[in-house]
């Protein structure tokens, strides 16, 4: 069966970035941008990531451009906008698409793995969320809307459970 850790993807630099080394963690999967509305829950990310990174959180963003091109900047600019803006500490990666042919395949899983509301596999919006457990399985699936303190509790929850 296929799991979160099967997949490799790129890093902000190029390079591969495998998912596996990240087996046996909890892990906060959003497709982030620059220029939106919900672009201050980089704060909230944060915040998460830095409370519970110790006990085996890791929080990766994904840049996307589909949403009202609210993600133009290449790599360097996304870096340091959220380093110097939101003091981003997590992995930021390469930019992906997360919708259409060319979506990244780790997000055809993911939307596969939770649909969103009604049923659609779609992501809707810039910072939607998944929530992966140690075993590389995906938990939950939340709407750009919610905000990311209102996930402690189940990223609390996942931390607790066996992989």
């Amino acid at each position: 069966m296929t799991t979160v850790h099967d997949f490799t993807v790129t890093a902000a630099d190029g390079t591969p970035y495998a998912l596996a080394q990240h087996r046996g963690q909890v892990l906060l999967i959003v497709n982030t941008a620059s220029r939106c509305g919900f672009t201050p829950q980089y704060e909230g990310l944060e915040a998460l990531w830095r409370r519970y990174r110790v006990a085996g959180l890791t929080v990766l963003g994904f840049p996307c451009n589909q949403f009202a091109a609210q993600e133009p900047g290449d790599a360097a600019e996304i870096a340091r906008f959220c380093t110097l803006k939101y003091e981003v500490s997590f992995p930021v990666l390469a930019k992906v698409a997360v919708n259409g042919p060319g979506a990244e395949p780790l997000y055809d899983y993911l939307t596969h793995a939770r649909r969103g509301l009604f049923g659609t596999r779609a992501v809707k919006w810039n910072f939607a969320k998944f929530l992966v457990g140690r075993d590389g399985r995906v938990i939950a699936r939340y709407a750009p809307r919610t905000k990311p303190a209102a996930l402690e509790a189940e990223i609390q929850a996942a931390l607790a459970a066996a992989p």
